[in-house]
């Protein structure tokens, strides 16, 4: 067999603040010839996400932070291209978590085959066809209990997955649907293509009274994809009985003080209202349960989906950056 060799993206300093190219160096790693059950796949698209900004630092959390010194982990896309493995051809297409790099040598149980189905991008399942739309299907069903006539307000709407939340609360029988992004474009592209009956730029002012005109009959759903004064708003404007899925906290995840909690908790009170943090490890069960109903969407043509691409995976720090400053629209992904 010829050499193979990865190109790969490592961690080798903790960032303070916003991530800079020093945090991060790119290496070439030379493979051993396959051993028995091993695969060697060439990546097509490789994943950057929000939540790997918090496992770059060395905190408590969900799960253990980026080890420093070795390649960043996390989703990828790609075909089996030599294999040592029983029931893994080459030309299969594989998803797995061993993330920021071109190549890949590993176990065969380290990598998923899926299907590939012809007239449907690799890169969706990556994004709306795989974590990120589990990922907005698991917080409004399992987390927000989302009812068919609620209202529901979802934070960073123009991402990954706020484009899959208002499409998934919307067939699931949302009455009104409202968002917010950070760019009249974004704010455009909600209403006029992910069927969002209202959305705001919250760089525009006061989130609050952005969302309070937005929803003069108040929220009764709120998906929080940023935290900070968005979820303020969301506490003022939650009708009795709210119920709000916690998915992440952008706004805060680059601050290097402590950050103020929302000034108005006590509505959390007075109104009987449930906040409940999740990460998707947990809802791994309803995987085949959201695949039946996403494919069946997709099929009928009810779901739209974006896409911001950076080309090598040289560029992938580049696009990890990007998307960290809210650059992209809908998934941002690094074609290998």
């Amino acid at each position: 067999m010829s050499e193979f060799m990865s190109t790969q993206i490592q961690l080798v300093s903790r960032p303070t603040g916003w991530p800079t190219h020093e945090n991060f160096r790119t290496v070439a790693v030379a493979h051993d010839a396959l051993r028995p059950g091993q695969v060697r796949v060439r990546n097509e698209f490789v994943s950057v996400d929000p939540y790997m900004r918090g496992r770059m630092n060395d905190v408590r959390s969900y799960v253990a932070p980026f080890a420093l010194g070795e390649t960043i982990p996390g989703g990828a896309i790609g075909r089996v291209v030599e294999s040592a493995a029983e029931g893994v051809p080459v030309g299969a297409v594989v998803l797995h978590q061993h993330g920021w790099s071109d190549t890949v040598q590993d176990d065969a149980s380290t990598f998923r085959v899926v299907p590939d189905v012809p007239g449907v991008p690799l890169s969706l399942r990556l994004h709306v066809l795989g974590m990120t739309g589990l990922t907005a299907y698991v917080g409004l069903t399992a987390i927000a209990g989302m009812r068919e006539g609620d209202t529901v307000f979802v934070s960073g709407a123009a991402g990954a997955v706020g484009t899959a939340a208002g499409q998934i609360a919307k067939l699931l029988g949302a009455k009104r649907v409202i968002g917010s992004a950070g760019s009249p474009e974004k704010v455009a592209l909600l209403t006029e293509k992910y069927g969002y009956d209202a959305a705001f730029n919250y760089k525009d002012g006061d989130v609050r009274a952005q969302l309070a005109e937005a929803a003069p009959d108040g929220i009764d759903v709120y998906f929080d994809n940023v935290g900070g004064d968005h979820l303020e708003a969301a506490l003022d404007a939650f009708n009795d009985g709210g119920r709000a899925a916690l998915c992440g906290a952008i706004a805060v995840y680059n601050t290097t003080g402590k950050t103020p909690g929302p000034d108005n908790m006590a509505n959390i009170i007075t109104r009987g209202l449930t906040l409940q943090g999740f990460t998707l490890g947990a809802y791994l069960h309803l995987a085949p349960e959201f695949q039946e109903r996403m494919t069946a969407w997709f099929a009928a043509g009810e779901i739209s989906y974006d896409e911001t691409i950076a080309d090598g995976i040289e560029n992938t720090v580049d696009a990890f950056l990007d998307m960290m400053r809210g650059a992209n629209t809908g998934k941002m992904l690094v074609r290998v």
